[in-house]
């Protein structure tokens, strides 16, 4: 998949070429911890969570953009399955901070990389804070031991948010099975699909919660006309498994070869499968056992 484009990581000295899905070129960077292990919707008060910091308009625009080829060292990991969520607009720019929420480290733009809304998808209100999930990576697995996490997150003030519809089913992939499911609120798969899904050396990340980022049609990447379904993961193995100019992102989208351990990373659907994902919501939740 020929797009080339390059990742710039502040606080490292590392720029790469990107490689398992391609979109517009871009750049980001920076300093974090692991995310709490709490699922969705517990609340604190807000005398036990800290008060938001102001972030003027100079120092907000100075911020890295917290977009798909931005690499923030300040992001949170997460290494886990999410089980439900919140969506979300932005109603402006919005700062992003870590953990110990003081020091902004990026910032959410109000739309994304196609000039669209951007999608928040929220896991938890802690006062006037929300930990949402970011489509940026924290670290690139040369510089993780070989091992990076595939799914981020960060706080953003809660006043930033426009409460979106939640989505009322979830997509689920087994790399065991070798299939993408949707499965409704209640647990029901409603369909399901076979799937061609990342090697041995080129793994799709598993134990992790992403979501629905974007889609868009680029038949140069040999997708055909059918929708790329970009999601919110990257690879967790490898900086450019694809070898070229994609940068390790996982997308769901059509390939003649739609099942097996074929891909470098992301996961091939039928265009029937790739029709019934590309019905779903903005924000939906994409869990990769």
């Amino acid at each position: 998949m020929p797009h080339r484009k390059t990742w710039t990581t502040v606080g490292a000295a590392v720029v790469v070429a990107a490689a398992a899905i391609a979109v517009p070129a871009l750049t980001g960077a920076t300093g974090g911890e692991a995310v709490p292990a709490t699922t969705h919707r517990p609340t604190s008060t807000a005398s036990t969570a800290p008060a938001v910091p102001a972030v003027d308009a100079a120092a907000l625009a100075a911020l890295p953009e917290a977009r798909y080829s931005a690499v923030v060292g300040g992001l949170l990991p997460v290494d886990r399955t999410v089980s439900s969520a919140e969506v979300f607009r932005l109603r402006a720019d919005a700062p992003l901070f870590g953990s110990d929420r003081q020091h902004p480290v990026a910032r959410f733009a109000a739309t994304d990389f196609l000039g669209q809304p951007t999608t928040v998808v929220g896991l938890r209100r802690e006062g006037a804070w929300e930990l949402v999930l970011t489509p940026a990576r924290q670290a690139l697995p040369s510089t993780a031991g070989g091992h990076a996490a595939a799914q981020t997150a960060a706080w953003v003030p809660a006043a930033t948010l426009e409460q979106q519809a939640t989505p009322t089913s979830h997509v689920v992939i087994s790399t065991t099975d070798q299939t993408v499911s949707i499965v409704s609120s209640t647990g029901q798969v409603s369909r399901s699909f076979p799937a061609g899904v990342g090697t041995t050396d080129t793994p799709t990340p598993t134990g992790v919660t992403g979501y629905l980022e974007q889609r868009y049609v680029d038949p140069s990447q040999g997708t055909g006309d059918h929708p790329i379904q970009l999601t919110s993961l990257h690879s967790s193995a490898d900086d450019e498994p694809y070898g070229g100019s994609d940068g390790g992102l996982i997308g769901l989208h059509w390939n003649a070869a739609a099942s097996g351990a074929v891909s470098h990373g992301c996961v091939r659907l039928s265009a029937d499968g790739v029709a019934a994902i590309d019905a779903l919501p903005l924000g939906t939740l994409v869990t990769v056992e």
